[in-house]
């Protein structure tokens, strides 16, 4: 297949902006992405426009992408509005490529923005509601029960307060991996600390103060296992990726800076029992993936992976094939994930530091191994980076997400 280029990304501060809207976080990540490229608006062909909840909250349906991107003077080329859950942007993304790879444009645009953090409490209530359509709203309730019952005999704090019910998913797929591999809830605590002390080395999270695995353990408890600290919080936020072919790179003078797509896989759920890990979405990902870039998992050197929750990150570490199924708890005390390990996860801080607006979170990852892979990343470099993974899950379809996106990138 003819190869494709990441050319340029763009990202905004992940979190609360007061000022900011859907139009004026897309026009802030497109010019950010545009300038790393030297290209101009006018240079894109395609472009795939990623957000998830703003027909819900703000009641912007039908062409969100159009009347977002006209703002940022992107106008007249093909446009496609793209929402998956909070696979969102990774769909764009891959939609992007694909265009690339298939010879149907030169210049292909990936962006996402999601305005999430609102003062009025009726726009507050309709973000939090928009959650409760990622799951099959006829049998949400039949779906937390048969998690439950997962994990039946892992108890503790009941937790109170504000969350969304995919942080009751969360909890209730950690409860399970307890009961059937001896995970703890310190194991969690470790991976949640490590985010935030990423995060301390990234002035676009929303979250930038380090904290102890006891300070995690003692935030606010949700559903057991899982502390405030543990979660993802509700963000603003834009991101982009300006994709290309290897004759375009040439035509613009890219090539110092571009990197490599060596794999962008999408799969869905489907029916199996929770205990069929093999046939987990992510590890039929993982395994395609990994194919197609013609490498196996002990050569990636650095992952940002989907961690509305602590748990997420064990999880995927297990289910991307980096460690064994089980082991995700241990290979996070062993400090193996954090930065100067052997295979850093979320050096950017995670979705639980650097923010999760839903719509621009994969293009967000994606940014953060792009600068990388392009050894730009500062305090928080993994040094002589030359491969790394990317996941993104959205929604939860019986005993899984709904969608994934697992892309390989290289230089």
């Amino acid at each position: 297949m003819s190869a494709v280029y990441i050319v340029g990304v763009g990202m905004t501060r992940f979190g609360p902006d007061p000022a900011s809207s859907v139009k004026t976080l897309t026009r802030s990540a497109l010019l950010e992405a545009i300038g790393d490229c030297g290209l101009d608006a006018s240079d894109i062909d395609t472009a795939f426009f990623s957000n998830a909840f703003q027909p819900i909250v703000e009641g912007q349906t039908s062409v969100p992408g159009q009347i977002a991107l006209r703002h940022a003077g992107v106008e007249g080329i093909p446009i496609v509005n793209v929402e998956n859950g909070c696979a969102s942007a990774s769909t764009a993304f891959w939609l992007a490529v694909d265009q690339i790879r298939s010879g149907a444009s030169d210049v292909a645009l990936a962006i996402g923005a999601e305005k999430m953090v609102f003062n009025d409490p009726a726009r507050r209530a309709k973000v939090m509601a928009a959650f409760d359509g990622g799951l099959d709203v006829e049998t949400a309730q039949e779906t937390l029960a048969d998690l439950d019952a997962e994990g039946a005999g892992i108890t503790g704090p009941s937790g109170d307060g504000h969350r969304t019910k995919f942080m009751d998913i969360y909890a209730a797929k950690c409860r399970a991996h307890m009961a059937n591999f001896g995970t703890t809830q310190r194991q969690l605590a470790i991976i949640a600390s490590k985010n935030h002390g990423h995060a301390s080395l990234n002035d676009r999270c929303h979250y930038k103060n380090p904290m102890t695995v006891d300070e995690v353990l003692a935030g606010r408890p949700l559903g057991y296992p899982l502390t405030v600290p543990m979660c993802a919080p509700l963000s603003d936020g834009g991101a982009a990726a300006i994709v290309c072919g290897e004759r375009t790179l040439d035509r613009i003078g890219a090539r110092s800076r571009a990197v490599r797509i060596d794999a962008c896989v999408l799969k869905s759920a489907t029916t199996r029992r929770w205990g069929d890990l093999d046939d987990h979405l992510v590890r039929r990902a993982a395994r395609d993936a990994y194919s197609i870039a013609g490498i196996g998992p002990e050569e990636v050197q650095v992952a940002e992976v989907h961690d509305a929750a602590a748990f997420g990150e064990l999880f995927m570490s297990e289910m991307l094939g980096i460690c064994e199924t089980g082991g995700g708890g241990h290979l996070a005390e062993s400090g193996a994930t954090a930065l100067g390990g052997r295979i850093p996860i979320n050096p950017s801080g995670g979705l639980e530091s650097k923010g999760h607006p839903i719509g621009a979170t994969g293009l967000g990852q994606i940014f953060e191994l792009t600068t990388q892979l392009r050894g730009e990343a500062g305090r928080r470099q993994v040094e002589g980076t030359r491969v790394a993974l990317q996941e993104n899950g959205g929604g939860f379809v019986g005993v899984e997400e709904g969608a994934t996106v697992v892309t390989v990138l290289s230089r």
